[in-house]
């Protein structure tokens, strides 16, 4: 037996309907063996059974295909009906209903939806019936249709099934892949990076120096890189980013840090913050900072130079929001629809070589949070604001 005539038994035996039809067919006409085959130019195998002659067949077993009518049933396209073979002109003399005993017998071919032959719906008696009436016939093959339509249904859901299954294999392996990943490119630059700082250390030659800053300038940017990798693949994968919240009484301090770093690392810029939380806030303070990390430096690569990045955290009817603001031009109706989405970066400026994932991972940070991104951008300026809803904001201390 092949794996693809394993696979259509499976699917016949799936089949709720199945045996109820074969119970009907055997009711009405009076046969007390009624099956569904499947056949193939090799093979007539078995799929499902209504016997109550003892045949002793099972779903699984084979019949050497020359010994069945559904061999000329699958050649010809048509379905052989016999009342009585003992008196039948055209097969009373035929060797395989003296093979199986059988007086009465029909074969109705069952197709695939896409014409391809399947198999048959089959019944047997030792004793003759009135098979070939015409209302008879009609009923046999409406069951056998109804079998294509339950059998086209069943394969297409075992193929979704085992796509799925695959799918979630393949998402594995990737999930498994980008940990190596991440871990095989950290190691080595956190050995470069504290490489030139032991440079750095032993050293007072201005030269030297510099080099070293840009090094560890260039790592820096290297790990942030991997971090937003690793946290677009994982939020395709998971469907979301994780979230580890809890309450946080110190976010503040949390989000001050954050701005301190950018203000060193963009010497030439002024950031002005109005940070007054005043609560604890039920959230992922890494993730908040990162949040805020990503919209101050969207801001400051995007505003003008020539106006400060303002910074406001604040409770507003018991909501966290986070809010960074920007002057300069503002950003079109069409380039908004488009700005959460990865690895999208426009042309507001050139002066970024990111890949465009910033505000997708935080907006998909906001969404781990049950919470919302919005941005807002006119004349007056452009801000970006982060919500996190009072139902899991704060606790006022």
């Amino acid at each position: 037996m092949t794996r693809a005539v394993d696979l259509d038994i499976q699917a016949v035996q799936a089949l709720t309907a199945v045996p109820t039809i074969m119970q009907v067919i055997a009711h009405t006409t009076g046969l007390r063996w009624v099956c569904v085959s499947r056949v193939t130019e090799q093979a007539w195998t078995m799929c499902a059974v209504h016997d109550q002659l003892g045949f002793g067949l099972a779903p699984g077993d084979e019949i050497e295909i020359a010994n069945t009518f559904c061999d000329q049933v699958r050649r010809s396209n048509a379905g052989v009906v016999i009342d009585q073979a003992a008196t039948d002109v055209t097969y009373c003399d035929h060797p395989i209903p003296k093979m199986f005993g059988f007086e009465s017998y029909f074969s109705i071919p069952v197709y695939r939806k896409d014409g391809e032959f399947f198999g048959t719906l089959c019944g047997l008696d030792p004793r003759p019936a009135n098979l070939t009436a015409e209302s008879t016939l009609a009923m046999l093959k409406l069951f056998a249709e109804l079998l294509s339509s339950q059998i086209e249904a069943e394969t297409v859901l075992a193929e979704a099934v085992a796509a799925l299954a695959e799918e979630r294999d393949i998402a594995e392996l990737r999930e498994q892949f980008i940990a190596i990943l991440g871990h095989d490119l950290r190691t080595p630059l956190s050995s470069i990076m504290s490489g030139a700082e032991l440079i750095a250390h032993l050293t007072a030659d201005e030269r030297i120096l510099r080099v070293t800053a840009r090094m560890t300038r260039s790592g820096q940017r290297i790990a942030s890189l991997i971090d937003s990798m690793m946290d677009f693949a994982r939020s395709k994968m998971d469907g979301a980013l994780a979230a580890h919240r809890q309450w946080e009484p110190a976010l503040g301090e949390t989000l001050a840090h954050v701005v301190a770093e950018l203000r060193v690392a963009h010497p030439g810029r002024e950031i002005v913050t109005d940070m007054d939380i005043g609560a604890a806030v039920f959230c992922d303070a890494r993730r908040v900072a990162q949040v805020a990390s990503n919209l101050i430096v969207n801001a400051l690569l995007h505003g003008s130079d020539s106006a400060p990045v303002t910074v406001h955290a604040a409770m507003t009817g018991g909501d966290f929001v986070l809010a960074v603001g920007n002057a300069g031009t503002p950003i079109p109706p069409a380039v908004i629809e488009r700005l959460f989405q990865p690895f999208w970066r426009g042309e507001r400026s050139k002066r970024t070589d990111g890949l465009g994932l910033g505000l997708f991972i935080a907006s998909e940070i906001a969404r781990a949070h049950d919470g919302s991104l919005t941005v807002e951008s006119n004349t007056a300026g452009t801000v970006f604001a982060l919500h996190i809803p009072a139902g899991c904001a704060a606790v006022t201390h």
